[in-house]
């Protein structure tokens, strides 16, 4: 099988080494952290990003590729919606087709329960404008004519997009390094340098860096980068695995799930799998601390996680990985420069035969690529986004549960307006860091 695209053995496109200075640290080079220092350095802020394996190496290469409006928290459409817009925009700023193609997301519904989800949800959807429908199971048959099972119906936003997140991601770093931001991998950020309080800049492998504010975008490592300065954060991480086709004749230009199985159609003619509704969660320490927490979504789909009692070796959550360290310390995020998680190969088995079994006129399915990636989520389902309360300078953008890739672009905008002060455009109660302290109920995002 081919090897996943982007690995330690990738080549440093961004060397270093790292500034003294500058007014803005962002820590994390996957979608978030790429496009937070865009929108800064386009606002004529000098920004540093530091990466400490390659630029897109874990969650932001290894997700399903989809760029979806459908299906989102309400509080997250709005800025889905702008990303839909962004997207377009940066896809022109770059020098390579990273394959931005806007053939829609379907979501198929075997049961009349899960069309009537489908249809509350398109009625917000419709309200925001959204161009969201659901179709009957007749318009279901019309619109994929060689599909073998009968559905109740779908739900399709034809707007929505698709793209290949490991070319995608460091195109928009691209894009980033020609607005100004120095960007710097394999120089991990060891904790933050604080004085009187406040943030004054960032102790890396490589030296300090002043700097007035920091951005926190680490994706999976975000929990335990806080949790070594005094802030927890109910964030976890669930393995979900994922597989590439050789060239197989379209069947659908976009992304599409049913109850089983998600593909996504490739760039290279192929498609890509992803199994529905089993994420794995490797049970630790933070597990064991946020369970409270995570009790609403855990009862509302008990069957959707299975859970292994040990993470490997170094992993974030892992019960061996070390959780106090000083700036003179060799740290987990050195250890580990990528986060990368073998496949559940079970899960993958499985794949190929639920596609087929979707359309069976196609030829046999060989699977060329298998990889997996580590999600960083939140009890319901939606990031925080927000000021530290506890260090000032400092703006946390994590948890994106999922939905980082599609959104990163908007979110980016966002966070770069958390920091400048300038407007945000969107309201942004719903991603305070307070919620999970604060004695507000969970509220779970969306389960459609």
């Amino acid at each position: 099988m081919q090897p996943f695209p982007i690995s330690q053995s990738t080549a440093i496109t961004y060397a270093g080494p790292p500034p003294a200075t500058a007014d803005v640290v962002v820590i994390g080079g996957g979608v978030i952290g790429v496009c937070t220092a865009l929108y800064l350095a386009r606002g004529g802020i000098s920004v540093v990003l530091l990466e400490k394996g390659r630029i897109a190496a874990e969650q932001s290469s290894r997700n399903w590729g989809w760029i979806r409006q459908q299906g989102r928290d309400r509080a997250e459409l709005p800025i889905m919606s702008e990303a839909i817009g962004r997207w377009k925009e940066l896809a022109g700023d770059t020098n390579v087709d990273f394959g931005l193609r806007q053939g829609g997301v379907t979501y198929f519904a075997k049961t009349a329960k899960k069309l009537a989800g489908f249809e509350a949800w398109a009625a917000h959807a419709q309200s925001t404008g959204v161009d969201t429908r659901v179709l009957s199971g007749t318009e279901t048959a019309s619109m994929f004519p060689n599909m073998a099972h009968a559905m109740k119906g779908a739900m399709v936003t034809p707007s929505d997009m698709r793209a290949e997140p490991w070319i995608a991601v460091p195109a928009l770093a691209g894009v980033a390094k020609r607005a100004g931001v120095h960007l710097v991998e394999n120089c991990a950020v060891r904790m933050l340098d604080i004085e009187a309080g406040r943030v004054a800049g960032v102790i890396t492998e490589q030296g300090p860096i002043k700097a007035q504010s920091v951005v926190l975008a680490g994706g999976a490592w975000s929990s335990l980068f806080l949790r070594n300065h005094g802030v927890d954060i109910p964030q976890l991480s669930v393995r979900e695995s994922v597989a590439a086709t050789d060239v197989l004749p379209e069947v659908y230009s976009g992304a599409a799930a049913d109850n089983r199985v998600a593909f996504r159609r490739r760039l290279d003619g192929g498609y890509t799998l992803s199994p529905v509704g089993v994420s794995e969660l490797f049970v630790g320490p933070d597990a064991f601390r946020a369970f409270r927490k995570y009790l609403p979504v855990v009862k509302s789909a008990p069957l959707s996680q299975s859970y292994l009692p040990f993470a490997p070796t170094g992993f974030p959550d892992a019960w061996g990985t070390q959780r106090q360290w000083s700036g003179d310390d060799i740290t987990p995020f050195e250890r580990m420069r990528i986060l990368n998680p073998a496949p559940n190969m079970r899960q993958i088995g499985r794949l190929a035969g639920h596609f087929r079994s979707l359309f069976p006129q196609l030829p046999p399915i060989r699977i060329k690529t298998t990889w997996a990636g580590m999600i960083d989520t939140m009890p319901d389902v939606v990031p925080i986004v927000d000021h530290c309360a506890q260090i000032p300078g400092l703006v946390i953008g994590t948890g994106m549960s999922g939905h980082g890739f599609g959104i990163g672009p908007a979110m980016g905008r966002v966070l770069a307006a958390l920091v400048t002060g300038d407007a945000v455009g969107h309201d942004l109660t719903r991603f305070r860091a307070d919620r999970f302290s604060d004695g507000s109920p969970i509220q779970l995002g969306p389960s459609v």
